[in-house]
């Protein structure tokens, strides 16, 4: 597995382009940060995939309603 400890994301809010911290030593997560621009809080969500090692961090604003 590689060793993700840093990553550069793009704030769904306002656009700005900042780094967070990725631990992928924990497994799946589910957390916020606030972005460092605009202070909007950041809804991120990390799934290993052991079988093709890789990691997807998705990235979204968590106010987006589904119809």
């Amino acid at each position: 597995m590689k060793d993700y400890s840093l990553q550069r994301i793009r704030c769904p809010h306002c656009g700005n382009h900042i780094f967070v911290d990725v631990d992928t030593s924990s497994g799946d997560q589910d957390y916020y940060e606030d972005c460092s621009a605009c202070c909007n809080p950041i809804h991120l969500n990390m799934h290993i995939d052991y079988a093709l090692n890789k990691v997807q961090l998705r990235v979204d604003a968590d106010d987006e309603q589904i119809f």
